[in-house]
């Protein structure tokens, strides 16, 4: 049990998403954390977006500027995602231990995110997304992220901010204990179906039919217009192959649809697709009832371009497959496609590659072996258990500490600089207008 003076840690889990039924991936996130950290600490899980989740063995609530206040003035220790500290920017004065969950590189991901707003106001978010991190990286006592890729990623960053001084470097050479590496997970529970979500339950597709499962959003640095092409191609030769998509419409209702969303709707619908080979679930799953679509499936698919947001991504679908036991085929580039190849877990193909695309997925889905490809997934996925991807969060949270140069970072000089920054930076530029706070509300880390 976590001791801080006698008593369990005060915990509060902070999430800029949507808590319910249906979650995307910073909620469920923050969810998992908030589960595991309870079993040690003394938990509360808030979001700044709204929440109608019940019946959780800690509170559960959704906080304004005052209900923040008072949150954060109970907690010993605050873990958050997203743009916490620049919606509340108070937070850098208080004495509260801050741990900041960096496993989505935000300022990566807008590139893309941004690509449909105008020129001047993509600019202008993409170098408030940057600040917001850089804010992050200098007052953070502890940080996490998704791949030892992805550390490596930060701690350049890191450097740049002036955060690999000699007070962290003597505390711990390695640099653990002040950035760790925490990947999203899978269930601590087996996967177990208890109805047919997809096979002879949709319209159009049959028990005996095989399904490709394309399982979460649909966002601009996907690719699934090569899929799409890939699975016209295979159609005449395999008439019960099915594409299902598994969601469409985004649970946090600031984040609008994506304009690859609509390119792949209406790709399915040119090449005479839809409904027939090609499906698509316009609403959201329900966290816990996607099992039963997972275990519908006979296959996982999950095709990406190639770009900078790629190369450090950690694709939080392909957990989920795992976790059901699937063989795998994905685009290269990233970090999990490594993993495929080395643990044999399906194929990986070039990017944008139609032939090649096609050619896997018939492989896989012919191959004799899928059932033990199925296996080795499904044992492969034993290792991503969230209490084994958040031990590094648990092991602080159960001794916290400030990072060993805070007193520096904390000196008068430096949080009078740090205030005057804050406020210029994150108030009197960035928020002027209500376009963009509208704006804001929209940039949320969508993993």
């Amino acid at each position: 049990m976590a001791e801080t003076q006698g008593t369990r840690t005060r915990v509060l889990v902070v999430t800029d998403d949507v808590l319910g039924a249906k979650m995307a991936g910073p909620a469920i996130r923050a969810w998992e954390m908030a589960t595991a950290l309870h079993e040690i600490c003394e938990v509360r899980l808030v979001s700044t977006n709204g929440s109608t989740l019940e019946g959780a063995p800690f509170p559960v609530r959704a906080v304004d500027q005052a209900g923040m206040r008072r949150e954060v003035e109970w907690a010993e220790v605050l873990v958050f995602q997203g743009l916490a500290l620049s919606t509340f920017p108070w937070i850098r004065e208080t004495d509260t231990i801050i741990v900041a969950d960096l496993y989505d590189p935000m300022h990566l991901e807008i590139l893309e995110q941004g690509k449909d707003m105008p020129p001047k106001r993509r600019a202008k978010m993409t170098r408030y997304i940057g600040e917001v991190l850089n804010v992050q990286m200098e007052l953070a006592d502890f940080m996490l992220c998704a791949s030892e890729k992805q550390r490596d990623f930060w701690l350049g960053a890191l450097a740049a901010a002036g955060r690999i001084n000699p007070q962290n470097y003597d505390a711990d050479p390695s640099v653990r204990s002040l950035i760790d590496i925490a990947p999203f997970g899978i269930s601590e529970t087996a996967a177990v179906q208890t109805r047919h979500a997809i096979k002879g339950t949709v319209p159009g597709i049959a028990e005996d039919d095989q399904v490709i499962l394309w399982g979460g959003g649909i966002y601009n640095w996907f690719d699934p217009l090569t899929l799409i092409r890939a699975v016209g191609q295979l159609a005449p030769q395999h008439p019960k192959l099915r594409l299902y998509f598994l969601g469409v419409k985004h649970p946090n209702p600031d984040v609008p649809a994506m304009r690859m969303a609509a390119e792949t709707m209406q790709l399915a619908d040119e090449l005479g697709l839809t409904g027939t080979h090609v499906f698509f679930n316009t609403d959201w799953v329900n966290y816990d009832d996607r099992v039963n679509y997972l275990l519908d499936a006979d296959l996982g698919v999950s095709t990406h371009f190639e770009h900078i947001e790629t190369a450090f991504s950690f694709r939080t679908r392909i957990l989920d497959y795992l976790w059901a036991g699937l063989p795998i085929v994905a685009t290269g580039g990233d970090t999990f496609a490594d993993l495929i190849t080395e643990h044999r877990l399906g194929a990986v193909v070039p990017p944008e590659d139609v032939d090649a695309l096609a050619a896997a997925i018939e492989s896989v889905l012919v191959d004799p072996e899928r059932a033990a490809i199925g296996a080795r997934s499904r044992a492969y996925g034993e290792t991503f258990r969230w209490s084994r991807t958040l031990q590094p969060l648990l092991d602080f949270c159960a001794a916290p500490h400030p990072a060993a140069d805070r007193a520096l970072r904390r000196s008068p000089m430096r949080r009078q600089a740090s205030r005057w920054a804050g406020r210029l930076r994150h108030t009197a530029v960035w928020r002027r207008t209500e376009s963009l706070r509208k704006g804001l509300r929209r940039i949320v880390p969508l993993r």
